[in-house]
């Protein structure tokens, strides 16, 4: 199970230090791609497959379906962590999470995400505002 938060640096080549902590669930290489609220997606190999299935059940004839899974494969890259515990980011991922240095890798369950270091402390200080409000919601969703 991915989980916890750590805080990184990018260099100026797109290379991050994946946390020692997560590398063993992600494996030697991993799937990244663009993420909601901002951010980017790492999917173990295992979980990538999973979600492929998912995403090849959507129906064709729904234009948002097909926007959708579009959108998230064009994203997508495999990406190899090196001897030094790098990824290397493709620069698209790295605009579409306005990536520039400072960066907060987070473990999500069965994912990873990898935030913008100023985004992540924005969205985390909204949630924790409202997380006794969201908890409260969460009966909806039968938790």
């Amino acid at each position: 199970m991915l989980m916890g938060e750590f805080q990184h640096n990018i260099d100026a080549k797109g290379r991050l230090i994946v946390p020692a902590k997560l590398r063993d669930d992600l494996g030697e290489n991993f799937v990244l791609t663009k993420g909601l609220d901002g951010c980017l997606f790492g999917y173990p190999v295992s979980e990538w497959a999973k979600l492929e299935v998912k995403l090849n059940e959507m129906p064709l004839s729904k234009k948002d379906a097909r926007t959708f899974v579009r959108y998230f494969y064009a994203g997508a890259s495999e990406v190899e962590i090196d001897k030094q515990g790098r990824i290397n980011i493709p620069q698209s991922l790295r605009e579409h999470a306005a990536i520039t240095k400072g960066c907060m890798i987070i473990g999500v369950s069965d994912r990873i995400e990898i935030w913008d270091e100023a985004r992540w402390q924005a969205y985390a200080k909204e949630a924790e505002e409202n997380f006794d409000q969201i908890a409260e919601t969460m009966s909806d969703f039968g938790f």
